[in-house]
């Protein structure tokens, strides 16, 4: 049996920042919302962080800071992946010797990498780190899928110990399941999932609800995990209408203009981003208002 990270609901925590660079005091107040409010772990610079369009120096000193403040209320999970395996295992390396509790890695986007590769890519950065590694499956966005059967020979690395998945097939994360056993974690990618995913013996989700919502996600899961089926699926349902309003348009867009339409100051989203549309802006805004969240 694989090492578990954390169980529940851990935050992929947006970036703040200014016009030079980020912000983070503002940071800190981000991180202390969550962790006040029950979330179980904080993944710095993924996705929802912006970290494709963060500078070297950016990326690997937020990881330090988030390091450094969270000092150890709840782990940390860094975002290393690159399509270029050099580069992931430098930022890996850097961020094991800050002290990250985790390592994120994406699959290797635009390459258009073979299952072969992917199991290469994988286990050359695994073998040369001494921190657990998630994988993170989005085809959606990289243009590659790990199939189950490619899971299955890379959960017997021992730092390999568990998958983001965001391919939203729930038919194939069975099959993982049905597979890897209890040498492959699988943490829910979506948010409108989580409950689906927990039912095929997930353990929690890498959310980007829990950043507006953070109690919200921690209950869902947490609720489950108690025996209280019906509870939890009632909470993931309640919040599906936000949920989906988060990804109105394309993940951080929503998420980061809610945090700033909530009072944070999170600062602009990093071009190519850009603004959202009036209508979808809108629609964004009326449902935090139904959530009392503005």
């Amino acid at each position: 049996m694989k090492d578990v990270i954390f169980t529940g609901a851990a935050v992929a925590i947006v970036t703040p920042f200014t016009e030079d660079g980020v912000n983070f005091s503002e940071l800190k107040k981000l991180i202390d919302f969550n962790i006040e409010k029950g979330t179980d772990a904080i993944v710095i610079a993924g996705t929802t962080g912006e970290s494709s369009t963060m500078s070297d120096e950016e990326h690997k000193e937020a990881i330090r800071f988030t390091v450094e403040y969270v000092n150890k209320r709840v782990p940390v999970i860094a975002g290393t992946g690159s399509n270029d395996t050099m580069y992931a295992l430098e930022l890996s390396k850097y961020a094991e010797s800050v002290g990250v509790n985790g390592l994120l890695l994406v699959t290797p986007y635009y390459n258009k990498v073979t299952q072969s590769g992917l199991i290469k890519h994988y286990n050359y950065i695994a073998d040369r780190v001494n921190v657990p590694i998630i994988l993170y499956n989005v085809p959606s966005r990289t243009g590659v899928n790990i199939t189950p059967e490619t899971y299955l020979e890379l959960a017997k690395h021992p730092r390999i110990v568990a998958t983001k998945e965001a391919s939203g097939d729930i038919s194939a994360i069975a099959k993982i399941k049905a597979l890897c056993g209890d040498e492959l974690n699988i943490y829910s990618g979506n948010d409108d999932q989580i409950v689906p995913i927990l039912s095929l013996g997930g353990k929690g989700v890498i959310s980007v609800f829990s950043n507006i919502m953070p109690k919200e996600a921690h209950d869902i899961c947490s609720l489950y995990f108690e025996g209280k089926v019906k509870e939890s699926l009632d909470l993931q349902i309640k919040y599906l209408n936000i949920i989906n309003a988060l990804f109105i348009e394309v993940n951080p867009i929503p998420v980061k203009t809610a945090l700033g339409l909530m009072g944070y100051n999170v600062g602009p989203l990093r071009m190519p981003l850009f603004a959202m549309e009036t209508k979808n802006l809108e629609m964004l805004r009326t449902e935090l208002k139904n959530n009392k969240l503005i």
